[in-house]
């Protein structure tokens, strides 16, 4: 039901969605560039201040808010989501979500049951759409969500999933980047999201980031860059807002935002020379959002807050230096970096006065909702301040054409996504970044013929979409289909003893061992388990899942690939360079440092082998 508020003050009756749509008529066409201060004198821009000036107050406020609900319906979820949304923010359904908070976008998750398949989420995002516009004064919602492929991908199978940041960094191909926007983006489009908040920007620098990683594109600036570039004007080729993340920079950190408050020590002048090159990059190409990041970078601003919430870092270096006037977006509000220090009540609006526009994911709308309100009706925040942000929001809908039309189809669903032609596109994106670190003896490639039976072993961690692996099986299952003769056996990150004596036990009757390693460090069991294969006098072919630094950890095994992530693409490619199919010429993004004396370089950045 309607906030009793809500309904105090405004226009009562019920415009058609005709009615909205012919009052911003033409302004699709006029806000197809980036937002200047030249918007003020073009008349559709006046139109499209008219239409916010009819707009209650308690309206302007949810149109600032991008919210997470359970289910796989916008009116009709699961029992199970309804509890969980009547728990968590005090509605049942995403209609009543709208109706309550009049939101101006919602975000889709896995775990929150929005994503099985793409005629559900076609169906979902029509129905959010369709609630929102029915509301008096409605508009459509930006819906948005975590598509970066590879580790952080909420729409699995049978959408198309590519290679992850790092892996396409590993394949240099500005090209290949500007394709996996464009056919991403068109198959998100195809199914009701039309804002991704990917690519990730940030210059991953430090091997031991928790939360970055193989989600950046590498360690190059300029690189990174380039990437972040192409694949933005990718997104735009398919109406699809890009949004570079996460400013001004969480490239460099060993604390998990989600959890705590990371500190970045750089100077200033580091930031220009490295933070700063690929967010210059991505607004260049017109950018359509910006996502912050919860960290304190005290070279930026030594007030001790989070990016988040610093009008040094938003308004004055974003907007003021940098010249971005697109849609600012916070990371998720329920994540620890930007609640240390403030409460649930005072982060929305602290977030505002530093340059926000869109607010995400508060652990409790309400009580988020209310503090914007109350902050407006007390004086702290002006509603004139609410309306720059607003229009901002409103251009960036009208450039993605939703004033005009908000709706996914079947029809298009079928025709777009996971087709024949977008699956192999992704397969060959993959055989260009997996990267060959080391091969000694020519152990690679292996040959059916020589050495037909193969023992797959190692880490198999949970799908990122829920759909794909797991990996030790997808590898067996690969390299059966190009002539071996494979099995799998899971041993997990952290094999214990029991289990290392099975794999050594199978390798007995193996030609060759392939082994997964993920995330390595110097105290692993996984290192156990690699020593204990190599002793038994087999070929081990070992392939890094994840981080690329696992290289360094096993100096004896002969022969090393990097996939750079666990889903079947890489996974397959990875498959077809071991069996000779296809040559190996990815090459590090990064740089990897030797285990035992980090201040040493291993394999510099740009290595990489081929046969």
């Amino acid at each position: 039901m309607h906030d009793s508020s809500t309904e105090s003050t405004g226009n009562t009756a019920r415009p058609s969605r005709r009615t909205v749509l012919a009052a911003t008529a033409g302004l699709t066409a006029a806000l197809t560039a980036p937002a200047t201060a030249a918007h003020a004198a073009t008349p559709n821009e006046r139109r499209l201040r008219a239409l916010v000036s009819r707009m209650t107050l308690e309206e302007k406020v949810g149109q600032l808010f991008v919210m997470r609900v359970y289910g796989h319906s916008a009116t009709a979820p699961d029992q199970a989501d309804i509890d969980a949304n009547l728990k968590e923010i005090g509605v049942r359904t995403a209609a009543e979500l709208i109706e309550k908070y009049r939101v101006g976008g919602i975000i889709y998750f896995t775990w929150a049951h929005n994503t099985r398949d793409p005629h559900q989420i076609a169906d979902l995002s029509n129905g959010i759409q369709r609630a929102s516009l029915e509301q008096p004064r409605g508009l459509p919602l930006l819906i948005a969500t975590d598509q970066e492929h590879g580790i952080v991908c909420r729409v699995g199978k049978p959408a198309t999933l590519f290679p992850g940041a790092m892996a396409i960094g590993a394949g240099r191909s500005r090209s290949d980047a500007r394709t996996l926007g464009r056919v991403s983006g068109a198959e998100l489009r195809a199914m009701g999201i039309n804002q991704d908040y990917s690519p990730d920007a940030d210059v991953n620098v430090n091997p031991a980031n928790p939360v970055i990683g193989v989600r950046s594109f590498g360690a190059d600036p300029d690189a990174v860059a380039a990437l972040v570039a192409a694949e933005v004007r990718g997104y735009q080729a398919s109406r699809v807002a890009a949004t570079a993340k996460h400013f001004p920079g969480h490239g460099d950190t060993a604390v998990d935002s989600h959890t705590g408050f990371p500190v970045i020590t750089h100077s200033r002048d580091l930031w220009e020379k490295l933070d700063a090159v690929p967010f210059r990059a991505a607004i260049e190409a017109g950018i359509d959002s910006v996502m912050t990041a919860h960290i304190q970078f005290p070279a930026l601003d030594d007030s001790g807050d989070p990016a988040t919430l610093s009008h040094p870092i938003l308004t004055g270096i974003l907007r003021g230096e940098l010249g971005y006037d697109g849609v600012v977006v916070t990371d998720s509000l329920g994540m620890e970096g930007v609640r240390t220090k403030y409460g649930d009540d005072r982060v929305p609006v602290l977030a505002l006065k530093a340059g926000v526009d869109q607010l995400l994911n508060p652990p409790s709308i309400d009580v988020a909702w209310h503090a914007v309100l109350n902050a407006v009706q007390n004086g702290e925040l002006t509603e004139a301040r609410l309306d720059e942000s607003i229009l901002r929001i409103l251009r960036l809908k009208a450039r993605l054409g939703l004033l005009d039309q908000a709706y996914a189809t079947r029809a298009g669903v079928d025709r777009t996504v996971g087709t024949e032609s977008h699956l192999a596109t992704a397969d060959r994106i993959a055989e260009r970044t997996t990267t060959l670190l080391v091969n000694e003896d020519d152990t690679l490639p292996l040959d059916p013929r020589t050495a037909p039976r193969i023992l797959v072993v190692g880490a198999d961690p949970a799908s990122p979409s829920g759909t794909t692996g797991p990996p030790t099986s997808v590898l067996a299952g690969a390299l059966t289909e190009l002539g071996f003769t494979a099995t799998a056996l899971s041993t997990g990150t952290a094999p214990s003893a029991a289990t290392v004596a099975k794999a050594v036990a199978a390798a007995q009757d193996a030609d060759a061992v392939v082994v997964g390693t993920y995330n390595v460090t110097a105290g692993s069991a996984q290192r156990t388990l690699v020593e204990q294969l190599l002793a038994t006098g087999r070929p081990v072919v070992a392939v890094a899942i994840r981080n690329p630094y696992d290289v360094a950890q096993f100096p004896a095994v002969k022969a090393y690939l990097a996939a750079y992530s666990w889903t079947d693409v890489e996974l397959r490619a990875a498959a077809r360079v071991i069996a000779g199919r296809v040559d190996p010429r990815g090459r590090l993004p990064v740089p990897v440092q030797r285990a035992d004396d980090p201040t040493q370089v291993l394999y510099p950045l740009g290595h990489g082998l081929t046969y």
